[in-house]
């Protein structure tokens, strides 16, 4: 009889500021050494999307965060595909000559990858995008017309018979000056815009239940000379759409109702998160499943397991969280790799 697939989910949350994963795709070295030890990899945009840089493989499913939570919650099932058909959604906001550039980066997708996009809608009003800083250091937004939004995506998904919708808002432009801009491309801050993306599609994904994901449409920064290794995928070209395309064009699409087809939470085995990032509704209603929580990738978050009453095996680094996942999949303790082992005791 074969076995079922051994399935796990990698989650670093968005916006903050996360040493690993809280940067342009920093974190996709990660999600390719952990696809080779699962059948079934689910992860997220934040982890994904690197600019103008992606990976994409068979055992690796590309899940907007909100339809995530609704997986993890056991109301969402995961319906693979081999090709979505893709909506692009323009903020009217963006300049011409900017809102050119996206156009023909999703041509060359179109070209040069082989996508299926439909044709473009640009929003009849400005998205409104307004970006803002939590107590704790964690980035969030707004957007101040939800409506224009909706009526875009409801004309992809009705008219051009979108299965996915790749959006790209005009973001407000940072002053190159700003310190915590230049933290964040120096390799120490926090991704400024990353939780008012998660707004964007979160909205769209509750609202029609179809994969989204998000591009910010920004001016380009000046050259520097500092900018670190993690961050240096947006420094690329002028959009970051490239990824958002891949990650969605063979994203799983959303079974909303009872089904023995797809990917159901109850087939999880394993979640990772950071150690002090544990808060998140995914890894809450995935407690049950082996969770691993990772030290060294520091957040601004201080929310570990214990106080939570989730029971985590606590691991240094990704590297021994993939040792963890290849125990797993073979049906062996991980705390059997170790030099001592507990003895057995007698249940009274």
């Amino acid at each position: 009889m074969k076995q079922r697939p051994f399935t796990a989910v990698l989650i670093v949350p968005t916006g903050i500021g996360a040493s690993i994963g809280g940067y342009a795709g920093d974190a996709m070295p990660v999600v390719r050494a952990m696809a080779q030890v699962c059948d079934r990899l689910i992860t997220h945009p934040n982890v994904l999307n690197g600019a103008q840089l992606y990976w994409n493989a068979p055992p690796i499913h590309y899940v907007e965060g909100y339809a995530l939570d609704q997986f993890a919650a056991g109301l969402w099932g995961l319906q693979p595909v081999h090709q979505n058909r893709i909506g692009l959604l323009l903020d009217a906001a963006i300049e011409p000559e900017l809102r050119l550039r996206h156009i023909q980066a999703a041509e060359a997708a179109k070209t040069t990858l082989g996508l299926n996009l439909t044709d473009y809608v640009v929003t009849d009003a400005p998205v409104g995008v307004e970006l803002r800083t939590a107590a704790s250091g964690a980035s969030w937004g707004t957007i101040q017309n939800e409506g224009t939004l909706l009526r875009a995506a409801e004309t992809l998904i009705y008219k051009a018979q979108a299965d996915a919708i790749a959006v790209v808002a005009r973001f407000p432009d940072e002053e190159p000056d700003d310190p915590s801009l230049q933290d964040y491309r120096h390799g120490v801050g926090v991704d400024a815009i990353a939780g008012a993306e998660a707004v964007i599609s979160h909205l769209i994904v509750r609202q029609f239940q179809i994969p989204c994901a998000h591009a910010p449409a920004l001016s380009p920064l000046p050259v520097d000379a500092e900018v670190s290794p993690r961050a240096a995928a947006e420094e690329l070209g002028y959009t970051f759409l490239p990824c958002v395309l891949m990650g969605l064009s063979r994203a799983p699409r959303f079974l909303t109702t009872p089904s023995p087809q797809g990917i159901w939470a109850d087939s999880v085995d394993a979640i990772i998160v950071p150690a002090n990032a544990c808060g998140g509704s995914a890894t809450l209603s995935l407690s049950q499943s082996q969770v691993i929580t990772v030290a060294d990738n520091h957040t601004q978050m201080q929310v570990t397991a214990a106080p939570l009453g989730i029971k985590a095996l606590e691991v240094e680094s990704y590297l021994e969280a993939i040792g963890v996942l290849a125990a797993l999949q073979a049906g062996v303790n991980p705390l059997a790799l170790r030099p001592e082992v507990s003895r057995l005791h007698c249940i009274t």
